[in-house]
């Protein structure tokens, strides 16, 4: 699959892949600043943004649209910032393809099966997320706020309709808003992103140490508690996690400074 992306800068590839309901519109200001050192690739995963729309949404298919994109770019090998989904999709294609990887940068998701969290599982919040995306019948909508004024009815955070406002469009054929997202595949497939690339697809590869790895974890989100880290080490055993203080899941949007800094540190 030809994914649409944005380049910045010049020196060492650095490629960015963004999480659920993201995009690489969202990774601007930090590409930007990443471009200071790198060649800075910020790839719009598949069903997301402007890259086509598959039926097909799995972590095998997203990893191969990554080698694809290397490939297509002549991109030997490079640092991989992967966020949330496309942390998964980053560690996967790691895994496959180590030769094509300088250093993995996990934000804020962990190689675990979060299904097996039960009631506190993200795949409920996720359902309800995508269930609310849904059921908007854009042709009754008129402005953005219009939009939000729906997902409220089902989503109580601000932060998480702010965040998915970015993915709202105007169709230049009908003139109507619509998703920049594949929802109903999304739905389709949100078991498959919830548990998958856990520790038990990973077992004929561990110990892995053919490459740095570094997880950067917001300490407001609930996607790598402190019992994680020993899965972690399992896994990658020589690997850093730093911690951001005062940032929740979409770490790089609710502290970017800090954020930045992190990045920077390790790349």
């Amino acid at each position: 699959m030809k994914l649409f992306y944005r380049k910045e800068g010049s020196g060492t590839p650095l490629v960015v892949v963004h999480g659920l309901y993201g995009s690489s519109d969202n990774w601007l200001n930090i590409g930007k600043r990443l471009a200071e050192k790198h060649t800075v690739y910020m790839i719009d995963q598949r069903n997301h943004g402007r890259s086509p729309f598959s039926e097909e949404h799995t972590f095998d298919a997203m990893k191969e649209d990554l080698y694809e994109f290397f490939e297509t770019h002549q991109i030997g090998k490079a640092t991989i910032l992967g966020h949330s989904m496309g942390g998964k999709t980053a560690m996967w294609f790691a895994a496959d393809y180590p030769e094509k990887v300088e250093k993995l940068v996990i934000a804020d998701i962990a190689p675990k099966n979060y299904m097996l969290l039960k009631e506190d599982s993200q795949f409920f919040l996720h359902r309800n997320i995508l269930l609310a995306m849904q059921d908007i019948d854009f042709t009754e909508i008129k402005t953005r706020n219009d939009v939000e004024e729906r997902l409220a009815e089902k989503i109580d955070d601000k932060r998480i309709r702010q965040f998915l406002l970015k993915n709202v469009a105007k169709d230049k054929e009908t003139k109507l808003y619509k998703w920049r997202i594949n929802v109903e595949v999304l739905y389709d497939n949100l078991d498959e992103i919830v548990s998958g690339v856990n520790k038990s697809w990973l077992d004929d590869r561990i110990p892995i140490t053919s490459y740095p790895v570094i997880f950067i974890r917001g300490m407001k989100s609930r996607y790598i508690l402190p019992e994680d880290e020993k899965l972690i080490k399992e896994i990658y055993p020589d690997a850093t996690i730093v911690d951001i203080p005062e940032a929740g899941h979409w770490l790089h949007a609710e502290q970017p400074k800090k954020f930045m800094k992190a990045v920077m540190l390790c790349c």
